[in-house]
């Protein structure tokens, strides 16, 4: 789990940005961790592919090294995926998970380590949603005020995570795999993958999930959190927080910042819940409107007066100039 502080590192790193497709916000916190190991990126246009966006959330362990290469190289990977150029992004986004957990691999500093990151990563291109998974970030997705599950948490005790470990010579105690790592898919965990046959056949892999979905004006928001996040909340929790303060004209930086504050443990360490770092992306869709159109469509039919009193309605909101953010402006 990790040493706790006798109080919170509470400043918030907060990051924005909009073009006529998405307008985006990112938020990130220490918390009660001795160290942030989490980091994230978003990318409007690829400088590779124009046509194509990429967000990623990535939690580290053992150290933020690992979080912090996939966050600079992860895209790049899959962008140069002959699958990429042949149009077959879900194959490309596999290879290019596998292709850079090898290109660690080789890195004889962490080879033999226990440091590695989880990563959930969505990639839009011709308005079409992938989103890779390893690991238990999480994903999710408004449509029509509904919620779409965009990823599934890897962990030692589902079924089929556990069937894996086992048939690669492992165990699972207290959802653990071989008593000590809690994580059964990540980036990076080189001292459980001792398989040269198949990535796949690993205690540990980083061979993702990857869910498709074709975005339709239905399509509200997508949202990327660490776990941190959904320790906390449920997934309706989550979308519904968000929503309702769309629905207020809030931007999604501030719905970002306030989400960090509210799953933060208030007082004492001594629980699990609200203590591990937290980093969160809410990429609001467009669709070539203003976001007023948005907080139109989002707008609360329930009594204002009765909400949390932390909702602060912003009136009367200019729409920010289109910036083209094709480079990652996270810290």
């Amino acid at each position: 789990m990790g040493h706790l502080l006798s109080k919170p590192v509470t400043d918030i790193e907060t990051t924005s940005g909009q073009n006529s497709k998405y307008r985006v916000g990112s938020s990130c916190m220490q918390g009660w961790r001795s160290t942030m190991e989490d980091t994230h990126t978003q990318l409007l246009s690829l400088p590779e592919d124009p046509n194509a966006a990429f967000f990623g959330v990535f939690d580290g362990h053992g150290g933020d090294n690992v979080a912090k290469y996939a966050k600079e190289h992860l895209h790049k990977f899959v962008i140069k995926q002959d699958a990429y150029k042949d149009a077959d992004v879900e194959q490309a986004l596999k290879a290019g998970f596998l292709d850079i957990d090898d290109a660690l691999r080789k890195n004889e500093t962490w080879s033999a380590q226990i440091i590695g990151t989880t990563a959930v990563v969505v990639l839009i291109k011709d308005n079409v949603l992938y989103c890779a998974n390893a690991g238990d970030s999480r994903c999710i997705a408004c449509v029509n005020g509904e919620l779409e599950l965009l990823s599934v948490d890897h962990r030692p005790d589902n079924v089929t995570e556990m069937q894996r470990i086992q048939a690669a010579g492992g165990w699972v105690r207290f959802n653990r795999v071989n008593n000590n790592i809690t994580i059964s898919r990540a980036i990076g965990d080189f001292y459980y993958k001792s398989s040269k046959e198949d990535p796949q056949l690993q205690l540990v892999t980083a061979y993702p999930d990857v869910e498709v979905r074709k975005i339709t004006k239905d399509y509200e928001f997508i949202l990327l959190a660490c776990d941190g996040i959904w320790d906390v909340m449920s997934n309706m929790e989550v979308l519904e927080f968000c929503r309702t303060r769309i629905g207020l004209g809030k931007l999604p930086e501030e719905i970002c910042e306030d989400l960090l504050k509210h799953c933060l443990a208030p007082d004492t360490p001594t629980r699990s819940q609200g203590t591990d770092n937290m980093t969160v992306i809410l990429i609001c869709l467009l669709n070539e409107n203003p976001y007023s159109y948005l907080i139109n469509r989002c707008k609360p039919r329930i009594n204002t007066n009765d909400l949390v009193e932390d909702i602060q309605v912003n009136v009367a909101l200019p729409d920010m100039p289109l910036l083209d953010m094709s480079e990652d402006t996270t810290v």
